[in-house]
């Protein structure tokens, strides 16, 4: 612009020769100097101000990541933290009330085995499996709580995956739908077999659920840079925004006869094995990805 105005001037100082255009450019030697100064000085304002609208935009960028953050940190601390109430709950009352239901079970087994309650075996049978549903949930508890003792011992995931195919297998062509397994080399990990083989069976009847009859539900092992890693994807709907971010939340669930205590089970028993579940979803389907990390 500083050229631009200089060229203006002279020109209109100045006839079309040479002699004309050198005297033009003497006159306001000190005048086009001064222009070229203010422009310097405007324009590294202007750059100034520039380079300080990008950093005001980085850091509203960074502080709304930083909410974003801390709200999420503040859901995961109040989810623990209801976790925890729950596990101190489960530790302190669950056996007390396994053992009367023993004693009760006992006792109908005992009935149901007489023959004067014959015609009455129908809701021996029905009491029975009630009370079996309940200490599947009293189990549950007991598997959510935060102090429960882990028996860690170098295993093969891939192997604990193999030996419950066959049952996963059962679960699925009763539901008449398909299932596969994709197992890549992974090195052995620091692992609880019955806690593992808890944690894989809820993921896969959770996928199972979630998918149509003639559906596929395949497992995945995998390293991924320093972490083993094994996702289970289904073939379902896919999970609703408003539900994946409830999803862990024990006593939430959207089944009609569910407890909401399953996945919640599985985000424990991966805490106990210092380990992490994220999930991916799709219309097409969900992904459950239990990420290991690796021994150093």
């Amino acid at each position: 612009m500083t050229t631009v105005c200089s060229m203006v001037l002279i020109f209109n100082q100045s006839d079309i020769n040479i002699d004309s255009l050198v005297l033009a450019l003497e006159l306001n030697i000190f005048l086009i100097c001064t222009m070229y100064v203010v422009g310097w000085f405007v324009g590294g304002l202007v750059e100034i101000e520039a380079q300080q609208r990008q950093q005001l935009k980085e850091n509203m960028l960074s502080l709304k990541e930083e909410m974003a953050r801390r709200e999420q940190m503040e859901k995961e601390m109040a989810r623990l933290d209801r976790l925890n109430t729950i596990g101190e709950m489960a530790a302190g009352i669950g056996h007390e009330i396994r053992n009367p239901m023993t004693t009760v079970r006992g006792f109908l087994q005992l009935m149901e085995e007489k023959e004067r309650y014959a015609q009455d075996r129908e809701f021996l049978e029905l009491m029975l499996s009630e009370l079996d549903r309940a200490n599947s949930i009293i189990s549950d508890f007991l598997s959510l709580a935060k102090n429960k003792a882990v028996d860690l011992k170098e295993q093969n995931l891939n192997a604990i995956i193999e030996g419950l195919f066959p049952l996963i297998q059962a679960d699925a062509m009763v539901a008449d739908k398909n299932i596969e397994k994709d197992l890549g080399d992974i090195p052995a990990l620091l692992l609880d077999e019955k806690e593992i083989r808890q944690l894989i069976l809820n993921l896969v009847r959770n996928g199972l659920e979630a998918m149509p009859a003639g559906g596929k539900l395949t497992i995945r092992t995998v390293v991924d840079r320093e972490e083993a890693v094994m996702a289970v994807q289904d073939e379902g709907s896919g999970i609703e925004d408003e539900v994946l971010g409830k999803i862990g939340t024990p006593f939430f669930t959207t089944k009609d006869t569910g407890t909401g205590l399953g996945l919640a089970v599985c985000n424990s028993i991966a805490a106990r094995h210092k380990a992490r579940i994220d999930v991916q979803t799709t219309p097409k389907g969900a992904t459950f990805y239990v990420r290991f990390r690796l021994s150093t």
